[in-house]
């Protein structure tokens, strides 16, 4: 199991937020690859409690996978966990109908 810990917002999303939200996405994706690990789920990370903004957490989400996935790596599969229907239809959007399967609440 991998665990991440992203940012907590203290009133609006600054630079630095959204990179480290990157980080935090990348670096359990490369920790991931090193274990030759084939598929990884994440939850909403610091959403809820955290207050990352839902669709902006979403967006960076699936652009930071997305990019990890273009290079040669044993990680072949990234579900997005998520609990509420809010969630799913942000990463259903985000995702397209195609690669929205794991979007599912």
């Amino acid at each position: 199991m991998l665990h991440t810990v992203g940012p907590i917002i203290y009133g609006r999303v600054t630079r630095r937020d959204r990179e480290e939200l990157a980080s935090c996405y990348r670096s359990c994706l490369e920790l991931a690859a090193e274990h030759g690990l084939e598929s990884v789920a994440f939850c909403c990370i610091s959403t809820g409690e955290f207050r990352f903004p839902n669709e902006e957490a979403a967006g960076i989400a699936v652009e930071t996978v997305t990019k990890f996935l273009q290079q040669t790596c044993s990680v072949r599969k990234v579900i997005f966990n998520v609990f509420k229907d809010m969630d799913a239809k942000i990463y259903r959007n985000l995702l397209g109908p195609d690669r929205a399967a794991e979007a599912d609440a």
